[in-house]
């Protein structure tokens, strides 16, 4: 099996070195591609407006200078041109990726590029929140949760993303398949400050979010002590609306 890892936490981030460990037990075709500096964020921006370039830092290890989405997209262009991985990746990331995270988040946007072109892609996280665990749980369960993966048929242009909650790895309660809940962003901090210019800026922060933690949602798993896996979809279409517009667009 060849597999590609990549991440948005940069190349040196502690949770790729726990990903290649991890990815060596499941073959010995492991490739690296990720981005040279941290891309927290990045949701699935593509760099257009500037050239990319591939760093070589050893055998089947690269960075690249721009997002996770440029990281996949030049893997898949320049190193894989005879022969495309099997499996791609993305993670461990350093901090959860739940409920409306996904739409933010570099880690799983790295792995929507692959699902794009026809890869099985698999975005792992490990919730910290100031714990004291730090990868615990990762260390102990990624494997664990990505054995059923590897012999499973995923569906077309879907991703599934895994988070790992802040706990002792021998703390942690199992695995539990579930769907993407809701986070209320709305009441996400701003620091509202001055440089040393006498400016105005503005720093989002992620403190005081609302978490509604409905029954069967990865934010409720992850708050009973379980990893999530939760299948995401690349089609955005809210499928129940469309015959509703249809209707007001005939009137």
């Amino acid at each position: 099996m060849r597999i590609l890892l990549t991440n948005d936490d940069g190349i040196h981030a502690p949770g790729m070195a726990l990903l290649e460990t991890i990815a060596a037990r499941l073959s010995d075709d492991v490739w690296v591609c990720a981005p040279a500096e941290e891309n927290s964020g990045a949701g699935h921006s593509l760099t257009l407006h500037m050239p990319v370039r591939l760093v070589e830092h050893g055998e089947r290890r690269f960075s690249v200078t721009g997002t996770p989405t440029d990281a996949v997209n030049l893997a898949l262009r320049k190193l894989f041109a005879d022969k495309a991985p099997d499996l791609v990746i993305s993670g461990i990331n350093a901090g959860e990726n739940l409920a409306d995270d996904v739409t933010y988040s570099g880690t799983i946007s790295a792995a929507m590029e692959a699902a794009l072109a026809g890869i099985p892609a698999v975005a792992m996280s490990q919730v910290l929140r100031d714990a004291g665990h730090g990868f615990s749980a990762a260390e102990g369960w990624a494997a664990k949760a990505l054995a059923p993966l590897l012999d499973l048929q995923m569906a077309k242009r879907t991703v599934v993303n895994i988070n790992f909650p802040a706990l002792p790895s021998g703390d942690v309660r199992g695995i539990r398949v579930v769907r993407q809940g809701f986070h209320d962003y709305a009441r996400g901090s701003l620091v509202e400050s001055t440089d040393p210019r006498g400016r105005p800026y503005y720093w989002f922060g992620l403190h005081d979010i609302e978490h509604t933690l409905d029954h069967g949602t990865d934010l409720e798993a992850v708050s009973d002590g379980c990893i999530s896996v939760t299948p995401l979809q690349l089609d955005l279409t809210h499928h129940a609306s469309i015959g509703t517009l249809a209707e007001a667009y005939a009137a």
